[in-house]
């Protein structure tokens, strides 16, 4: 007989991600190396293009670096993220969390996955050659606005028996679009750059997409009710299993990238 789940035993496994987060952050911060995956942020603008005159100007695009960030400080950021809000969970909004559970809801969840979950697309955005500010902002902002829509989700069908799917759909739109962003500079890539990009990109930068998918699926027969997910508990330690494992197959992307890849000047 399979064991019940309970929000007790949420609360526990909740300390229990809290520290195996924490100790993937340490062990990044312990092994990065402070010269190497440092990415240029660039904003773009217009100038006068040379040989322009005040009788007939003539513009021309410039590009700027504006600041550096440094990768692996983006990974211990959104693992640092996810550790916090497990423990805030199981400790000071213990009593909230549980209650809201027996309502089908969890806050801290889409608030954490907003701000962790759009850094870690900041970092995938970067290994695929998105340099721009304006762009990263964009791709940070439509992720977050994804996650807040999964919070509306569970917000707008609370009592409801027919299920309310606006805001799934949006934030299923709002999500695909930094993933078609991303895809763009792929393109781009392979037909304008200097070299092909190795077939293990492609295959890495796949299978992450199709595994942030299955938060979108793990919602989905939530709410359908399917099988187990007729629990709304089950779903809730789904999450938490994927959460884990979203950072540490993008932290695998990360380091894979800087290391074996034609533009690996860039990570040093």
């Amino acid at each position: 007989m399979a064991k019940t789940i309970t929000t007790k035993g949420l609360v526990r496994f909740n300390l229990i991600m809290a520290g195996l987060h924490t100790v993937q952050a340490l062990a990044v911060y312990v092994l990065s190396s402070p010269d190497r995956g440092v990415w240029g942020i660039t904003a773009n603008n217009l100038t006068l293009a040379p040989g322009s005159t005040a009788a007939k100007p003539v513009l021309a695009s410039a590009t700027h670096t504006i600041f550096h960030v440094n990768l692996a400080h983006l990974v211990i950021g959104f693992f640092l993220l996810s550790a916090v809000a497990h423990l805030f969970v199981a400790t000071i909004y213990r009593r909230r969390y549980e209650a809201n559970l027996q309502h089908g809801l969890n806050k801290v969840r889409w608030i954490e996955y907003a701000l962790s979950a759009s850094t870690m697309m900041i970092a995938i955005a970067l290994l695929s050659g998105v340099y721009d500010l304006g762009s990263l902002v964009m791709i940070f902002g439509l992720t977050a606005i994804m996650n807040l829509l999964g919070l509306a989700m569970e917000v707008y069908n609370q009592g409801r028996e027919k299920v309310n799917w606006l805001a799934y759909n949006i934030g299923a739109l709002a999500g695909i679009l930094p993933w078609v962003a991303i895809a763009i500079y792929f393109w781009a890539g392979e037909t304008y750059g200097s070299g092909h990009i190795p077939t293990f990109v492609y295959y890495i930068y796949g299978s992450i997409f199709l595994f942030f998918n299955c938060f979108a699926v793990n919602m989905f027969l939530q709410y359908k009710k399917v099988g187990k997910w007729r629990d709304y508990l089950y779903g809730e330690k789904v999450y938490i299993i994927l959460s884990l494992l979203a950072t540490i197959v993008s932290r695998r992307a990360s380091s894979t990238n800087c290391k074996r890849t034609s533009q690996q000047a860039r990570c040093r």
